[in-house]
């Protein structure tokens, strides 16, 4: 990878990736020169010695999200934030969490599909146009001789034991083992189907990193009540962690 630029684009838990692949390498080149630079929206660490750029871009739509006279408009058809996204050898997105939330955890007032606004719609239904305009972007603007194009699945939360089977339990609080074996009991996630379907009628080849299940069994995983915030956190990863298979998933694709 020596000269070449790594980027992960999307929500938090692609910044969770992203911590964890960069941990990773400082690990293994613990006195290698670096340069971390943070800014509102991207983080870069460049490992000086071998001229890689590791970056994370916030972005948890993908989409245009724009302030304007009627509020905050989610664009479903409409992408034009995308010039740090070109150029760079490994691009790894997410997008999920993000479109299921209401309330005040809702990001925008309006969505707005061939310029007209809607207060809502179904959820699913959003995230499938959604995805597809950023998939139209991938199958427009990439070069797969250039860029390699991951998209992380959907890691799971565990904010209710009666999903895996031991309905006593609230949530990830207080647990110390992954559920046994290999398969989980509870509901999958509706967005999986709407991701392959998306990745599976594009014309450049997308590497779905299909981390659900893995992440469902993990309900040890999280950093509960001893994250920084001291908020029960039942939906992001420790580090070291979880997060490390997905790199190790990353990096096996990229080697073969």
């Amino acid at each position: 990878m020596k000269g070449k630029r790594i980027l992960f684009v999307g929500d938090s838990l692609g910044n969770n990736q992203w911590e964890s692949l960069a941990c990773l390498l400082h690990a293994a080149l613990p006195s290698s020169k670096y340069d971390y630079q943070t800014g509102d929206t991207l983080i870069t660490l460049k490992f000086l010695e071998y001229e890689v750029s590791l970056q994370y871009l916030r972005n948890e739509f993908l989409v245009d999200l724009s302030i304007e006279k009627d509020g905050r408009i989610l664009k479903l058809d409409s992408i034009t934030n995308t010039s740090i996204w070109e150029g760079a050898d490994v691009l790894i997105f997410n997008s999920y969490y993000w479109w299921t939330h209401t309330g005040t955890l809702q990001a925008w007032d309006y969505l707005e599909v061939g310029g007209k606004l809607i207060k809502d719609m179904d959820r699913m239904k959003a995230y499938n146009i959604g995805l597809s305009t950023w998939a139209k972007w991938i199958d427009t603007n990439i070069d797969p001789n250039k860029t390699s194009v991951f998209f992380q699945g959907i890691p799971a939360l565990h904010f209710s034991g009666a999903n895996w089977g031991e309905p006593k339990e609230v949530n990830c609080k207080g647990q110390t083992k992954p559920i046994g074996g290999s398969t989980y009991p509870g509901e999958r996630y509706p967005g999986e189907p709407v991701i392959k379907q998306v990745l599976n009628t594009m014309k450049k080849h997308v590497q779905l990193l299909d981390i659900t299940l893995l992440t469902q069994l993990r309900k040890d995983g999280h950093p509960s009540i001893y994250g920084t915030s001291g908020e029960l956190d039942c939906s992001h990863w420790c580090i070291a962690g979880v997060p490390d298979t997905w790199n190790l998933l990353l990096y096996t694709t990229l080697i073969s």
